[in-house]
């Protein structure tokens, strides 16, 4: 397994915030500006609008002129002294921000969502759920349990829960990078899903190996200046992660994602209605990172 160093920086120089202007989208506005102002990076705010048929009457385009120009003067005057790059674009939605984030080297998309629970699973919300599903860069989900604002010192308690996927590399280092950045306490969770009728291993045998893995993942020297926490759980993934989250008072849970194939949403190291629950319930907001490319 590789060790992820404590000299791996994630530079962030280019952060698009994705908004509809709508209330929800909007409490995710502060933690975009916060961010951009720790690394003194570019913030982009970007609305794509959607197209309005041509039967629609005037009085329903100029509602919706009034709202987009509101929603301007608001992001201009909610950003706490960063001057965001203001974008408004008209088309289908993820291919106009994928254009957005390639033309602008994003390192970052910062995204608000209401969340809402489906007849047997837990959706995002049609706009963030098709961001995490297709997005290459690591991206920000705060949802509708999300304190309004981040702490004024910004991450300070940061758990990164994995299920030693082949590929997590990407997610671990940025969880390091980011602890490290804010000089944040970093708990890292290994949640054991409950056994299976018929399974011949316990959860209790995987435990010492499950921890071994887990600390072989920070460097000693990040060790030092990080002091970990190693946390093995047994039960449900998601509500051990929530669980775990609101214990520690996390105010970030870092995920990592992986390009689902052939099942409709995003996939994470962790099962799809995972990532989605999590993001649906969780008291913080939410980092997905990318940890291979889409096929």
């Amino acid at each position: 397994m590789k060790t992820v160093t404590s000299k791996i920086r994630i530079d962030l120089e280019n952060i698009l915030f994705a908004t509809d202007f709508s209330p929800a989208s909007m409490t995710a506005l502060p933690y975009a500006a916060g961010i951009a102002r720790h690394y003194e990076a570019n913030l982009y705010a970007l609305h794509v609008r959607m197209p309005l048929s041509p039967e629609a009457l005037p009085v329903v385009e100029k509602a919706a002129t009034d709202d987009e120009q509101a929603g301007i003067r608001m992001l201009r005057e909610s950003t706490g002294g960063v001057a965001p790059v203001i974008l408004v674009e008209e088309g289908p939605l993820w291919p106009t921000i994928e254009s957005a984030v390639k033309k602008n080297k994003i390192d970052l998309i910062v995204a608000g969502t209401r969340g809402r629970t489906g007849i047997g699973k837990l959706l995002l919300g049609s706009a963030a759920e098709e961001i995490v599903r297709n997005a290459s860069c690591p991206v920000l989900t705060v949802g509708p349990h999300a304190a309004s604002h981040p702490k004024a010192g910004g991450f300070t308690e940061i758990l990164y829960a994995t299920d030693f996927s082949s590929e997590f590399g990407a997610s671990a280092a940025f969880a390091i990078s980011l602890a490290q950045e804010y000089e944040a306490h970093l708990t890292l969770l290994h949640a054991i899903d409950s056994p299976k009728t018929g399974e011949l291993i316990l959860a209790e045998e995987l435990i010492p190996s499950a921890e071994r893995r887990l600390r072989e993942l920070v460097s000693p020297e990040a060790q030092i200046w990080c002091k970990p926490q190693y946390l093995i759980d047994q039960g449900d993934p998601a509500e051990k992660i929530l669980d775990v989250a609101e214990r520690r008072k996390a105010d970030l849970i870092i995920l990592g994602v992986r390009h689902s194939a052939g099942i409709p949403g995003a996939a994470t190291h962790l099962p799809i209605a995972t990532a989605h629950k999590i993001v649906a319930h969780a008291k913080c907001p939410v980092l997905t990172v990318r940890t291979e490319t889409s096929p």
